[in-house]
């Protein structure tokens, strides 16, 4: 009973399947948006240098705010229309803000 020991070149083999299953995994599932609960969390995340763009959705009762950086896109829901306005005046000047 000699055991059988697989040489590199198969573990290699193996390694680089394992990598691109992975790989495939993370493309196929994206992580959820990341949710803020605070209007000054959210301005903090708008002014990061990553931060390209904020999307703005008005529904009857509630507003919501949507930056997107490098990895995630951050939410902010608004209860409040008030506020709200008041938020979308307070957003980074360069920032690409679209009204959907």
């Amino acid at each position: 009973g000699s055991l059988l020991v697989p040489d590199a070149e198969f573990l290699l083999l193996l390694f680089v399947l394992w990598v691109k299953e992975k790989v495939a995994a993370t493309k196929s599932h994206p992580t959820m948006p990341k949710q803020i609960h605070e209007i000054k969390d959210f301005l903090l995340t708008a002014r990061r240098k990553d931060a390209r763009s904020v999307k703005i959705k008005r529904s009857k009762d509630i507003v919501k705010f949507k930056v997107r950086c490098s990895r995630y896109l951050y939410t902010l829901c608004v209860f409040d229309q008030e506020k709200a306005d008041k938020l979308k005046q307070s957003l980074p000047p360069g920032l690409s803000v679209q009204d959907l």
